[in-house]
């Protein structure tokens, strides 16, 4: 649900499944964190969760009960927040593992990496016809040109429902001294409406101002970068959330 119809939607992204403490002190993990960061989110702007949920080990994890009791706590501390659960793979799960999740939990929203669900053509159909019949918004997660295509190939063919339009477009990676910049976006084929997209590094912000600009919408947070600009470290994702909608807003003016 949009806070500011005059902005565009803010998706925060508070954890991921790679990183911890010991990258940020203030960085989610435990469900009750995930839950006090995105009410402090909301409060600063935040449209919606991208949640990751981790196990007691603090290790990224598809389990479907305790999705069940995050987005269950999330939405009894933030009412009017959208939750939107991952299917990342991580390394860990195959695509009927990441099929189960979605039947078991049956979201509201989830995100989805096309080139993760590549892995099994033969389940691919099947998780896309399980969101349209159980009411699942798709967001498709775009690495590159190449997974822009897969996704554009797959609408034609129907494995992918006409509904599932929905794009997170990534800049960059998880890796050593990452710097997206704004000009990373002409990488990507001039994407359908609504499409989103995410940035490593310290010019996240920048760029996603730029995605603005071009009429996306914007996905925030730890997951993707822990800092600013001059490479400070917010003191939260409440904070970095809060920057970002301040930049928005001067753009507008």
């Amino acid at each position: 649900m949009k806070i500011n119809a005059d902005l565009p939607y803010v998706l925060v992204a508070p954890n991921g499944a790679r990183r911890g403490r010991v990258d940020h002190r203030a960085l989610p993990v435990s469900t009750a964190e995930i839950v006090d960061t995105a009410r402090a989110c909301h409060v600063a702007g935040a449209n919606g969760l991208h949640l990751h949920i981790r196990n007691a080990e603090g290790r990224h994890t598809l389990d479907a009960g305790q999705y069940r009791e995050t987005v269950n706590e999330v939405q009894r501390a933030a009412p009017r927040m959208d939750i939107q659960i991952t299917t990342e793979a991580v390394g860990i799960y195959d695509v009927s593992a990441q099929y189960k999740c979605l039947l078991d939990v049956q979201p509201a929203w989830a995100s989805i990496s096309v080139r993760e669900i590549a892995r099994d053509i033969e389940l691919a159909p099947r998780v896309y016809a399980l969101c349209a019949d159980q009411g699942t918004r798709v967001q498709h997660i775009l690495y590159d040109a190449a997974d822009a295509e897969l996704l554009k190939y797959w609408q034609d063919e129907g494995i992918v429902r006409s509904e599932q339009v929905d794009q997170l477009l990534v800049l960059g990676r998880y890796s050593e001294n990452q710097r997206s910049v704004p000009e990373d976006l002409d990488a990507f084929p001039a994407p359908a409406s609504p499409w989103m997209v995410c940035a490593f590094g310290a010019q996240e912000h920048a760029c996603l101002a730029e995605a603005a600009a071009r009429g996306g919408d914007v996905r925030v947070g730890f997951e993707n970068s822990l800092s600013g600009s001059d490479g400070t470290h917010w003191a939260d994702n409440a904070a970095s959330v809060a920057a970002l909608v301040d930049l928005l807003k001067r753009d507008l003016k």
